[in-house]
């Protein structure tokens, strides 16, 4: 006989579009949980018929967490309390973060279930290495403002990935394109559902053939490098040379040259084999 789940606030993933990525372990702690909390418990509703679960549900919106914090935790210290997302893992792109937090404080037990994410799941499809990738959730709709929180993350990461209205996903590829050198982009749309699209392309290309669209986007962008001074080349295989005579690691001396000489972590990467 399977023992019953230790009280505590379960942080579990649902399916972004397709039912099938429930988990079976997600789909226990449903089953077992004495309130679900959900942003939006329509949806969340439909995942706990699923489960056969008699929880009751607690809408958990940026608004009144903290109001329901304080019943929600005492449920957990001997019930199982479950926070799920609308789509895919809580607290990347919605509210729940100030509640978890609370937990820790309160010393509640606090159960990452994972499962499915629109982040992991576009940066899986996308072909670009993802070590060193910035997420930046929603973009801010001023133009000026949109544009800085790009520029600072660029200016740190060698991939992006952000979240994209349909309405606006073509006039921000415009952005990336005369803004940030035309970078290879790949736009993952309607992730796991029947009309999913995952295309690759430079921003340009992909502007056009987005202008008008539908569904939920996410956007992975591979950052085109800033432009060199004269003479940098040199300087960043010298200095990837030193690193691989004193035994550091090629990843690390990377990372390091990338922050150093404003390059990416990927060319700086290859000086170490021509040294």
């Amino acid at each position: 006989m399977t023992e019953q789940l230790t009280p505590g606030l379960y942080v579990a993933a649902t399916p972004i579009g397709n039912l099938e990525d429930l988990s079976p372990r997600a789909l226990r702690v449903l089953h077992e949980a004495k309130v679900v909390a959900a942003e939006d418990t329509r949806t969340s509703k439909l995942l706990l018929t699923r489960a056969g679960s008699a929880a009751s549900m607690v809408s958990l919106t940026e608004h009144n967490v903290g109001a329901k914090t304080s019943g929600l935790l005492e449920v957990a210290r001997e019930h199982v309390v479950a926070l799920v997302s609308d789509a895919g893992t809580p607290v990347i792109a919605d509210p729940g973060a100030r509640l978890i937090e609370a937990a820790h404080a309160a010393g509640i037990r606090v159960i990452p279930i994972p499962g499915p994410s629109a982040l992991s799941a576009a940066l899986s499809a996308a072909g670009f290495e993802g070590s060193d990738a910035h997420f930046l959730g929603f973009l801010p709709r001023p133009q000026a403002e949109r544009l800085r929180r790009l520029r600072v993350a660029a200016a740190t990461a060698s991939v992006l990935v952000f979240f994209e209205s349909p309405q606006r996903l073509g006039r921000t590829l415009r952005e990336l394109s005369e803004h940030f050198r035309d970078p290879e982009v790949v736009v993952c749309r309607e992730l796991t559902k029947v009309h999913e699209e995952v295309v690759r392309g430079r921003a340009s290309d992909l502007a056009q053939r987005f202008a008008v669209t539908r569904g939920e986007c996410t956007v992975v962008v591979r950052c085109a490098p800033a432009a060199a001074e004269p003479g940098a080349d040199a300087v960043v295989r010298e200095y990837m040379a030193e690193m691989q005579r004193a035994g550091a690691r090629r990843s690390a001396a990377a990372a390091e040259a990338s922050r150093k000489f404003s390059v990416s972590r990927q060319s700086a990467y290859e000086f170490w084999d021509s040294t």
